[in-house]
């Protein structure tokens, strides 16, 4: 009676815990893409996909899930990638935007953790990071963006190596390979099959060159937008059907454009220039007549204007829906290798994209923007026994999500300063909204140098959207139950006054949430030469290692080189120690060096911090945002060096005399931080 007892106790318990033990514990099998908009999706039953359907991510759909509410945190493939693997927005994993961007490897992701959770791990296919994957038991990676025809990959001992034939088909080939040959098939796994297409410039497989010739696909009704009723930098951005196409990279034609007013010159069809002679002639079969038939007909008159707008429209949705086809085709590779070897009933199969893609909405092709067709993710999930098959669940998640909820999944712990969150209650019962789940997420674009896109962020609930365009000082709000297609802000409507005030309280409170502000989000000064040229300097020193001490803070640091030398070189310099100190520096700027190289190979017993008081002296910036970017910046110290133990100056008083506004700021600041000392990693002085 008392081992009856006893088990069921012990199966009570099992009921809706965590799974640990390696047996009980799925696989993963992420399946991603690149700009791949829900419209191009016939799960999703958009007008555009009935005529382009997608039969085998459907089939995940329908044997599985699809999310109705997946979001991107920022709206570009870096920013993206960078976000699902840290469970983290932006301005913390350091990935703003792709300009002079380089992944911070050596934070926590959710990979490491699954390793030390008994998981193998692979990555193949497109990174785009920069730095090289970390984490990974295996991994083969384009470099940056990558080619479709005849690829190169990065080896994971070094070098590359070329792959003949076509990209998502060599992809999806080592990925199988790796699952049949490559893994240790005693432990769970997760695979990360990450594909190019179906990015810009939308090259096709060679068996699907003509493709769609004959089909011709609905115009989006915002094709010709003119941008009224809402924020001025929308006409301003380089993203246009009818302006920014290019003549080779884009609209596939030889040589230099015939008509440089509605096709630009300058990027020739890259992809031409990689395939061998057997790809070019089958290439130019296909596109050559129906080029030579356009160009007659702009000489002679037929099209002009909108016409041509609309011609081009046609054959980038013909180009974009083919290197689709590619991707479902490979994605049923997939899962036809699961189902035959005994795989698919303990493996969980995700599909997603780095984020969405306008496919003409507003007279636009890319991302970027918080619009609807950007900023929606697709999200497929296939999890048998647990996920109800042809659900639809509500829940709204974002990318920063994916991270806790492989974890969750594995019975890893998920550490504290993760921002997503575990939808995993969500995945098991797709009927409802888990309890306290969020009512609205947080965007931002940081803005790039390509496309003009003005920087923004705001939130989205499940019927209103704001967005705050900073350069401008505009506000834009929507009501998406009346206007889907966000054609009218209606921020100044004295009906929607009270809406307004809602969303902005929502917005502050999830930037405080989220630990947004200037203070927190990494900046650089490139513009100042001596500054560039000095992080240059401190990331070749840092390079080095082997330092006990690193100090870290603006001008009284740095000073240490210049008035403190001889103090330095007496007390400090026989400790090994790094000076990270930069005349004028704030917090924002501090977090900007130490996620580009500055601490990558610095791993100090002790960290002797002092920043913030410019961030009153320039700015006069609130208290609790200077004490947020300190914060920042001690929890990045202790995710990259677990050990160091950090000494936390109060930052010097500012003012002549005591009741100066800026001595009275930086007390402030003190009176805060002073509560991040925890007697034991964090000591404050």
């Amino acid at each position: 009676m008392k081992n009856l007892t006893r088990s069921l106790i012990l199966a009570a318990s099992l009921i809706g815990a965590p799974l640990s033990r390696a047996a009980d514990r799925p696989n993963i099998v992420f399946l991603f893409s690149d700009d791949h908009a829900t419209a191009a999706i016939s799960a999703y039953g958009s007008r555009l996909a009935e005529l382009a359907p997608t039969p085998n991510l459907d089939r995940i759909a329908n044997e599985g899930a699809l999310f109705r509410n997946s979001f991107c945190a920022n709206s570009i493939c870096g920013p993206s990638r960078a976000c699902i693997l840290t469970g983290k927005h932006s301005h913390v994993n350091g990935f703003l935007n792709n300009n002079r961007a380089r992944f911070d490897g050596s934070q926590t992701t959710f990979p490491k953790l699954l390793q030390k959770a008994g998981y193998q791990t692979a990555m193949i296919g497109k990174w785009h990071l920069e730095s090289n994957p970390t984490g990974f038991d295996y991994w083969e990676i384009l470099p940056g963006q990558g080619n479709y025809y005849n690829p190169d990959f990065l080896q994971m001992q070094g070098g590359r190596k070329r792959y003949p034939g076509y990209c998502t088909d060599i992809i999806t080939d080592r990925a199988v390979e790796w699952l049949d040959k490559g893994r240790d098939k005693t432990k769970p796994f997760i695979l990360m099959c990450q594909h190019k297409a179906p990015h810009r410039n939308w090259a096709p497989a060679e068996r699907h060159l003509t493709l769609y010739d004959d089909v011709t696909f609905p115009e989006p009704d915002t094709l010709f937008d003119k941008y009224e009723n809402r924020s001025k930098t929308l006409a301003e951005n380089e993203m246009s059907i009818a302006k920014n196409f290019y003549w080779g990279h884009d609209m596939k034609f030889h040589g230099k454009s015939l008509f440089p007013e509605q096709f630009l010159n300058g990027i020739p069809n890259g992809e031409y220039n990689r395939m061998d002679d057997s790809q070019k002639k089958a290439w130019d079969a296909a596109y050559e007549p129906k080029n030579q038939q356009l160009i007659a007909d702009i000489q002679s008159g037929k099209l002009k204007g909108d016409d041509v707008t609309r011609w081009k429209y046609q054959r980038y949705m013909r180009d974009y829906l083919r290197c689709i086809r590619a991707v479902d085709e490979n994605v049923g590779r997939v899962l036809d290798y699961l189902d035959k070897n005994g795989l698919a009933e303990n493996t969980i199969v995700i599909y997603s994209s780095d984020q969405g893609f306008y496919l003409g909405e507003h007279g636009w092709y890319d991302k970027r923007w918080m619009f609807e067709e950007s900023l929606e993710m697709p999200f497929l999930v296939r999890w048998p026994g647990v996920v109800t098959p042809g659900s639809k669940p509500a829940t709204m998640i974002q990318n920063i999500d994916y991270a806790p909820t492989f974890l969750e999944i594995a019975g890893a712990p998920v550490p504290e300063k993760i921002q997503g969150r575990s939808f995993l209650a969500g995945l098991r019962d797709a009927s409802k909204v888990p309890d306290g789940w969020r009512d609205a997420i947080y965007y931002a674009y940081y803005g790039e140098d390509t496309h003009h896109v003005a920087p923004h962020d705001g939130v989205r609930t499940a019927t209103r959207k704001l967005m705050y365009f900073p350069d401008t000082k505009e506000w834009n709000l929507f009501d998406l139950e009346k206007d889907p297609q966000e054609m009218k802000s209606v921020h100044d409507d004295p009906a929607y006054a009270t809406d307004f005030d809602a969303m902005e309280k929502r917005y502050r409170e999830l930037k405080g949430a989220y630990n947004v502000s200037s203070a927190t989000i990494p900046a650089d000064r490139f513009s100042e030469k001596w500054w560039d040229e000095r992080h240059k300097q401190k990331v070749a020193e840092a390079t080095k290692g082997g330092y006990e001490i690193a100090f870290i803070g603006d001008s009284i640091t740095h000073g240490f080189e210049n008035g403190g030398k001889d103090v330095w070189a007496k007390y400090y310099a026989p400790r090994k120690a790094l000076n990270l100190g930069f005349s004028g520096d704030r917090t924002q700027h501090v977090l900007y060096r130490l996620l580009r190289g500055e601490f990558d190979d610095v791993r100090p017993k002790v960290a002797v911090m002092m920043i913030g008081t410019n961030n009153t002296g320039h700015t006069m910036q609130d208290p609790a945002e200077t004490a947020g970017g300190i914060r920042q910046i001690l929890d990045l110290i202790a995710d990259r060096s677990p050990e160091t133990k950090t000494l936390l100056l109060g930052i010097f008083p500012r003012g002549e005399k005591p009741d100066d506004k800026m001595r009275l700021n930086n007390d402030a600041v003190n009176a805060l931080v002073a509560k991040f000392d925890d007697g034991d990693k964090v000591h404050y002085l």
